[in-house]
């Protein structure tokens, strides 16, 4: 009996002590992952990497974090290491590149709305006679100064009035100190990015001589044409154009009565352009692995409460610095058996610790050390590059009144050290924030409305403590779909709260464990697309147009179905049904290639659909030009000469100077002849001969026979835009002759040479 009791006793402490270490047990490793802000389309090279301090979830210590265990997950590049540090995961990625075309940045000179400005002038010169004036002008057909005769407007000598006419200046295009902006000020594109073939110069009229009746920009130059000597004014009074006198030069001697008079116009200008910019876009998740704390585990933290702000700036005056060190027992809860509470700070590398105790039986105990600071000479002569760093060092322990068993045995206390650095420079920094132990002010930013799925920024970054800095950010977002942590996020709310408006709140808590509150209202629309729809391509006719679909999904998470997309297209005026010529369906496609074979007005729809049935329509009306005919026109000698050494054959040279007025160009060139057999001055009975039917603008005509020849030229556009080739033939290409030109400059008469007479005796 007296040994079964013996091993009786002995069971039991056995089970005892069984019963007593069983939470010992060690927990299984879990996993834990922080989100990425979501950033995207950030223009600028700037943009182009980020840093990122991401605060641990709750209830995890980091003395719990397998270091070697965190990585970064997402379409984003880490560049360098990503490290743990003061309770916080900091890395640096690099964005994921793209390109956004941004239409219409406008481009100025040196400065934002600082417009070019021109002051083109003509020359008018009155002749010795005192009756007529000479006109001089630039002709843009030949890129080239021209001048003309005109009569005076009066009939007195010396006429006192200088013809009536329009005239016009071309001088050159102003390009330099080129700067371009998408908007404002302060948003400067780099002209590396601007797509050159896209740069068009713009005429402010309001900004420009009011007598400026037309501006274009042609072969680099301003060409504007304008009243002389006289302009009609807003009231419809005649004025008198201001004029400078100009003095004698080799082509314009001022004798008898001439004289010279110069009239300027101004004009105003800036241009636009198409601009590439690089864009970068952040996002991913950052893992780690960690286990949960199961048996006591002290974590520690401390906070620069001065200087503030931290670095400060040097005043040649010694430094104070306020320390404040947290401990916090997790995975413990029988305060009773808490001791005390002991801090310890130094200056790191010395021996001189000031210490501080707690006896409250608390879980969580904070002190500050208001007694360090760094001397002004110390500082004067440590300082490198303008900055000055003090380390310290700093330690938190708990002890307890009884043992506390572990795993791994008994423990007595736990302590954790913590290291701060307080830093001076001679650079300006932002003034301190005012003293006391004051709430920290929650600051909500969120849209007035948002669409059902739409994602959308809920920001508290603004929030701030006037006395120390804020800790903890949490929100709540009702329904919404994701978790918005830290100083900001982004959400959505699901299609069953579309209709309704939903209220975010925001808590925020400083590091003296005061918080601050503050709510916002977002009301959640329907999830509708925005409908849009653009008209790309050459508005001509014959040529290729393309209808495309601009509309945005606003809301992500309910996009548009393609299959449902649906475009209409019909005339309005000048052109017909028939008209209108494209290949497949006009249903379910994003882009729609057309051929107009009239010009005219005609109007596109498009209806859109998202996955969720709601839809939205856009129109556009649009006019289609016509295709403009050539302009033909040759350059004919008058006469020419049999050559005796040239099988009596005439050598003239025939130039074509035709061209397309909208831009085309000339694909086909037919010359063709027609001989005066019967010398009757009459070409309408006799035939066309081919003379050249390759295409060449500069033909040789070596007739052999003396007489009269007439010359045609009949030109053929080739289309200099895209078309469909099969809703095109060779019938919608534009042809024009020579018939209308004057007959004189057309026809050339062939002689033969005189003898050449020679006497001898």
């Amino acid at each position: 009996m007296k040994k079964l009791r013996s091993l009786l006793l002995i069971a039991v402490v056995l089970l005892g002590l069984l019963a007593e270490q069983s939470f010992t047990f060690a927990a299984s490793t879990q996993t834990a992952t922080i989100s990425i802000p979501v950033n995207a389309n950030l223009m600028g090279d700037n943009n182009a990497y980020k840093n990122y301090s991401l605060d641990l979830p709750s209830g995890i210590a980091p003395s719990s974090i397998d270091t070697s265990s965190i990585k970064y997950s997402g379409s984003n590049t880490v560049s360098g290491a990503i490290s743990l540090q003061n309770g916080t995961i900091n890395l640096k990625l690099q964005g994921v590149a793209s390109t956004k075309r941004l239409s219409n940045v406008t481009g100025y000179n040196a400065s934002y709305q600082r417009k070019y400005q021109s002051n083109p002038s003509n020359s008018i010169w009155r002749y010795s006679d005192g009756v007529r004036w000479q006109v001089n002008e630039y002709d843009e057909n030949t890129d080239s100064l021209i001048y003309k005769n005109y009569p005076a407007e009066d009939n007195n000598v010396p006429s006192s009035r200088p013809p009536r006419v329009v005239v016009s200046a071309a001088p050159p295009q102003n390009s330099s100190y080129l700067k371009w902006y998408n908007g404002s000020a302060e948003d400067v594109i780099e002209s590396k990015y601007i797509v050159t073939s896209t740069i068009q110069p713009k005429w402010v009229p309001e900004e420009s001589s009011s007598y400026a009746k037309e501006v274009k920009f042609k072969n680099g130059k301003i060409i504007v044409n304008y009243a002389i000597p006289f302009y009609v004014l807003p009231s419809g009074a005649i004025a008198e154009q201001d004029f400078e006198n100009q003095d004698a030069d080799a082509t314009h001697p001022l004798t008898g009565w001439a004289t010279g008079r110069k009239y300027k116009v101004t004009i105003t200008y800036y241009y636009t352009a198409d601009a590439i910019v690089p864009t970068y876009s952040y996002s991913g998740t950052v893992s780690f692995k960690y286990t949960p704390i199961t048996e006591p585990t002290l974590d520690g933290k401390v906070t620069v409460v001065n200087p503030s702000p931290n670095p400060t700036q040097f005043k040649n005056a010694d430094v104070p610095v306020t320390l404040r060190v947290n401990g916090n027992l997790m995975a413990y809860t029988d305060t009773s058996n808490i001791e005390e509470w002991v801090f310890y700070a130094k200056e790191t590398g010395t021996t001189d610790a000031k210490i501080m105790k707690d006896y409250n039986k608390v879980l969580s105990s904070t002190q500050s050390f208001t007694t360090f600071k760094i001397p002004k000479d110390k500082i004067i002569n440590g300082m490198v590059n303008g900055e000055y760093d003090q380390d310290y060092t700093l330690t938190v322990t708990v002890r307890f009144s009884k043992p506390v068993p572990t795993s791994s045995g008994t423990i007595s206390s736990l302590t954790q050290t913590m290291q701060a650095t307080v830093g001076v420079t001679d650079k300006p920094v932002p003034p301190p924030s005012s003293g006391g132990n004051k709430r920290p002010v929650a600051i909500l930013s969120v849209p007035d409305s948002v669409m059902a799925g739409e994602e959308f920024l809920v920001y508290g970054a603004d929030s701030y403590d006037p006395d120390g800095t804020i800790v903890d950010y949490n929100y709540g977002t009702g329904s919404a779909v994701e978790k918005v942590t830290g100083k900001y996020g982004y959400t959505w709310y699901p299609l069953a709260e579309a209709g309704y408006k939903t209220t975010i709140s925001l808590v925020v808590t400083d590091n003296d464990d005061l918080s601050g509150s503050t709510t916002a209202k977002v009301e959640v629309q329907a999830p509708k697309p925005r409908a849009a729809i653009t008209v790309l391509g050459t508005k001509k006719e014959n040529r290729k147009v393309t209808i495309h679909n601009a509309s945005t999904d606003i809301s992500e998470h309910y996009p548009m179905d393609p299959s449902k997309t649906r475009f209409t297209i019909q005339a309005i005026s000048g052109g017909a049904a028939s008209d209108i010529k494209y290949s497949g369906s006009l249903n379910g496609v994003s882009d729609k290639d057309v051929v107009f074979k009239k010009p005219g007005t005609y109007k596109a729809t498009i209806y859109v659909e998202n996955n969720v049935g709601y839809s939205s329509t856009a129109e556009i009306t649009f006019d289609i030009v016509p295709d403009e005919p050539p302009v033909p026109y040759i350059s004919v000698p008058s006469q020419a000469y049999r050559d005796p050494d040239n099988g009596n054959r005439a050598a003239i040279v025939l130039d074509d100077l035709s061209f397309s007025p909208d831009y085309d160009y000339i694909g086909h060139r037919l010359w063709q002849y027609r001989y005066d057999s019967n010398n009757d001055g009459n070409f309408s009975d006799e035939s066309w001969i081919i003379l050249s039917d390759g295409n060449e603008s500069r033909v040789n005509f070596n007739p052999d026979k003396v007489g009269r020849y007439e010359i045609r030229l009949t030109v053929t556009e080739e289309f200099d835009q895209p078309t469909i080739d099969e809703f095109v033939s060779a019938a919608d290409r534009k042809s024009a002759n020579t018939d209308t030109q004057s007959a004189v400059e057309k026809i050339v008469t062939v002689y033969n040479r005189a003898p050449i007479v020679d006497w001898s005796w």
